[in-house]
């Protein structure tokens, strides 16, 4: 009963002071318009349930799902870049990267989640636009045909032996990128989308979690294990990375082959939403 009735005095203040919104809202700083964005539609994919899976004790394959976006939604369709990070920096509300950068037209890398976290923060209070990271699931979604699959190769059940050994040599036989070091922007071309550089040689942060599952009996995934100090990383295949790590070849990798370079994308959330809620948090600090 309290919170509805601080729900109605917010929303009766918020109309009252509607002339001050035009005075306190900040100013937009990307257009409706902005060709950096990309909007991925509603539509159907598949998606392989990211995490560790087992069933009876031994290692499985995860689930391949069919999956439907039920509301677009918009993202970058390149990687944050060096320049873009270093004035989040030089702003105070990004970490220094503690080493040589690429170039400022280059995507940034040698980046943590914590430092993309830093970045998407920094950019809603610039804009007044939420950004964030995208889940596992919209990164698939967004990468189109781009995206890998993680699927094992088939094993006889009851040997527990090939089925670690398979593992093992299906990470092993992944393809190293060529080129180690960042490259331009549109080097590794576009996907259906429109998004540049999927599955280059930057892998991007999501927020998705690390989670290990059971496979039951019956054929349903439960959760046995969430580890949020572990995202999903995703790129020319998909790993996991404890969110402080910067640079991959110095471990971290909690499963998986590690990536190349560790850098991100955002997504744009709409407008309306977030505006309000700012000028609510800007009138009514301490409510929200």
């Amino acid at each position: 009963m309290l919170l509805a009735l601080k729900i109605k005095a917010i929303m009766a203040a918020a109309a009252f002071a509607a002339p001050v919104a035009l005075a306190v809202a900040p100013a937009v700083d990307r257009p409706a318009a902005d060709p950096t964005l990309v909007v991925i539609p509603a539509t159907n994919y598949q998606y392989r349930v990211a995490g560790d899976f087992a069933l009876n004790g031994k290692p499985a394959e995860a689930p391949l799902r069919n999956m439907r976006l039920r509301s677009g939604f918009r993202i970058m369709n390149r990687q944050v870049t060096s320049g873009e990070y270093a004035a989040c920096a030089a702003a105070g509300a990004c970490p220094s990267i503690p080493h040589k950068v690429a170039a400022a037209d280059r995507p940034v890398v040698g980046v943590n989640w914590r430092d993309a976290t830093a970045y998407a923060e920094w950019m809603t209070r610039k804009t007044g636009i939420l950004h964030r990271l995208p889940t596992d699931e919209e990164w698939v979604a967004a990468a189109g045909e781009k995206a890998a699959d993680e699927a094992m190769p088939p094993v006889d059940p009851v040997d527990p032996a090939q089925a670690w050994i398979a593992r093992y040599d299906a990470e092993a036989n992944r393809a190293r990128p060529v080129a180690p070091d960042p490259q331009p922007v549109g080097t590794f071309g576009l996907n259906k989308w429109g998004l540049q550089d999927v599955g280059g040689n930057v892998w991007e942060w999501t927020n998705s979690c690390f989670l290990r599952f059971d496979i039951e009996s019956s054929g349903v995934s439960r959760i046995v294990n969430t580890n949020c100090g572990v995202r999903v990383v995703q790129g020319a295949h998909r790993a996991y990375m404890t969110d402080f790590i910067r640079d991959p070849r110095n471990g971290g990798c909690a499963a998986g082959v590690p990536p190349a370079n560790l850098g991100f994308r955002l997504v744009v959330e709409d407008e309306t939403l977030p505006l309000l809620h700012h000028f609510v948090a800007r009138v009514f600090p301490r409510v929200l």
